[in-house]
């Protein structure tokens, strides 16, 4: 496997021997349809998310027997956009699931941050004065700590898996050739970047 890069258009060439290894053997739908295997997921994948979200990407596969489609190269391009379009909706819903939360944790949130700020504002009121500083300061922080969650949601969770996302979009309309067979000896999954295309 090689990879190369120019200018937000990114390059990758798998190098297998049959165009099963491509798929998940254990996936009976038929190949427009069915599953990556997990190491070729993983490896497009990992691949892809080296780059900016917005980037393009072209996919080569070399194959050293060709299957006896008369046009791989759309079968096998078909294959690939329509499982990283599935893995696309599936962040999409999954982010859509979190910001929801997020929303939902923020309106509990503020509501017990306003009840423990009344209370705390109760105990500087009415409270004796060794219990003053002890009760106040923990109505306080306990407030401020049930916000931690969508603090955390609207700052952090949302961003990676709006990326993922995003890369899986661009993976869904990445363009996918066959190479000929040929006889490089490169190994089978070996990696390298250079030049630019």
């Amino acid at each position: 496997m090689t990879s190369t890069t120019a200018h937000h258009v990114h390059r990758l060439e798998l190098r297998l021997r049959e165009l099963a290894q491509l798929f998940n053997s254990m996936d009976p739908a038929p190949f427009l349809n069915r599953d990556l295997s997990p190491d070729a997921e993983e490896y497009i994948e990992s691949w892809a998310m080296e780059y900016p979200s917005d980037s393009r990407y072209h996919i080569t596969v070399h194959l050293q027997q060709m299957p006896a489609e008369p046009n791989p190269g759309m079968v096998i391009g078909q294959a690939i956009h329509n499982y990283f379009n599935y893995k696309a909706e599936l962040a999409r819903r999954e982010l859509r699931r979190l910001l929801k939360q997020g929303r939902e944790s923020l309106l509990i949130g503020l509501g017990f941050l306003a009840l423990c700020l009344l209370a705390a504002k109760a105990i500087d009121r009415y409270a004796t004065a060794s219990l003053l500083v002890f009760g106040r300061e923990s109505f306080t922080i306990a407030g401020w700590v049930a916000m931690w969650r969508p603090i955390q949601i609207f700052l952090y969770d949302w961003w990676p898996i709006n990326r993922r996302r995003r890369i899986y979009l661009g993976l869904s309309h990445a363009q996918v050739k066959v190479a000929e067979p040929h006889h490089d000896k490169t190994p089978t999954g070996v990696r390298s970047e250079g030049g630019s295309g």
